[in-house]
This record gives C-alpha cells, sequence and structure tokens, in this order.
C-alpha cells in the first residue's frame, strides 16, 4: 500500500490551507538555496581531497602505486648507460 497521486495531491491541498501559498514559496526557496549549498560545499571538499592531476598517459599506473607494471622491455639501454657511452 503505497501514496499514489491522489494521496499527494491531497497532502499538497492540506498544506496549501494551512499555511498558504506565501510562505511554502518561501519554504521551498529556503529548502531549493539549503540543496545548493550543500552541493557546492561536497563539491569544494572533494576539489581538496582530489591528489594532484596526472599526466597525460600514465592513467591508472600512478594512482596505483606498489603495483608491478607489466609489458615488454621495448629499450635495453638504461638512462646510467648512455651516460657512460
Amino acid at each position: 500500500m503505497g501514496l499514489s497521486i491522489w494521496h499527494l495531491l491531497v497532502v499538497l491541498a492540506i498544506a496549501l490551507v494551512i499555511f498558504g501559498t506565501k510562505k511554502l514559496r518561501d519554504f521551498g526557496g529556503d529548502l531549493g538555496g539549503a540543496i545548493k549549498n550543500f552541493k557546492s560545499s561536497v563539491k569544494d571538499e572533494d576539489a581538496e581531497q582530489d591528489p594532484a592531476p596526472v599526466p597525460k598517459g600514465q592513467g591508472k599506473i600512478a594512482k596505483q602505486p606498489g603495483k608491478p607494471i607489466e609489458g615488454k622491455v621495448t629499450a635495453k639501454h638504461t638512462s646510467r648507460q648512455k651516460k657512460k657511452a
């Protein structure tokens, strides 16, 4: 047994009679402002917690330290060996 559209309309009509349209409009504006402020504060907090942006091309590898990187070795010389030669 859920709420149908008719139940909601009756509740809305009773609220209009009790509070009037001006108070309900003010309440709706206050509620909308509170939701907007909440969303902006959550967005600001998430921006503060995010680490520095990952350089393009590194993707998930940079975000998962300690995991081995699998793949082929394409060059046999390391940077140390190139300096000696």
